[in-house]
């Protein structure tokens, strides 16, 4: 883990310069791959501290000291760092270095996982390759095929409360089992 909090490799590309933001240890029972930090991540260093991660604990039902206890969640993102910006004012995507370099030497570090949450289409692609001809909504639509091991979700970013709106079994069905599986997966 050490040695990924340590990654420059994609240096001369961030804008902001390297700062991988990660956490988890070996005892950790649930995953959460998400995107790439925004600025506010990047300059606390601390994952989900924004309001996406607001929304993110709200769907989980769970505090700051569950949430943050890399003991029992592990938190490690497609890319470690922000990435900069697009001509639109959006987060750029995780930079492709990262994931292909880094996760295959973490998540054997992370034996004790239960539950493993996909956050966005960038980890869904990932790791659902079988999906990546769907769009995201597709895919989380499609969640009970892959519990109780894996739950894809929408990124919660503001941008997601229109989407939520469209569709109601997001609140009325995933919510309920996100919720169930999580704390089903943190204290079995």
């Amino acid at each position: 883990m050490s040695e990924a909090r340590a990654c420059t490799l994609c240096a001369p590309m961030l804008p902001l310069g390297p700062r991988p933001v990660l956490r988890a240890e070996s005892s950790a029972r649930v995953l959460i791959i998400g995107q790439a930090p925004g600025t506010k991540v990047h300059e606390t260093g601390i994952p989900w501290n924004d309001r996406s991660g607001d929304r993110l604990r709200d769907w989980l039902q769970v505090d700051r000291d569950t949430f943050y206890d890399p003991s029992k969640i592990a938190i490690i993102p497609m890319g470690f760092c922000y990435p900069g910006r697009d001509a639109k004012g959006g987060d750029l995507p995780p930079r492709p270095e990262c994931a292909p370099l880094w996760h295959p030497r973490l998540m054997p570090l992370l034996p004790e996982l239960k539950l493993t949450l996909l956050i966005g289409s960038y980890s869904q692609r990932r790791y659902l390759p079988e999906t990546k001809r769907q769009t995201m909504t597709e895919r989380v639509a499609a969640f009970r095929r892959l519990l109780p091991e894996i739950l894809p979700l929408p990124h919660p970013s503001w941008r997601t409360t229109g989407w939520q709106k469209k569709h109601p079994w997001f609140d009325d069905e995933l919510l309920p089992l996100l919720r169930e599986s999580f704390q089903s997966a943190l204290t079995s």
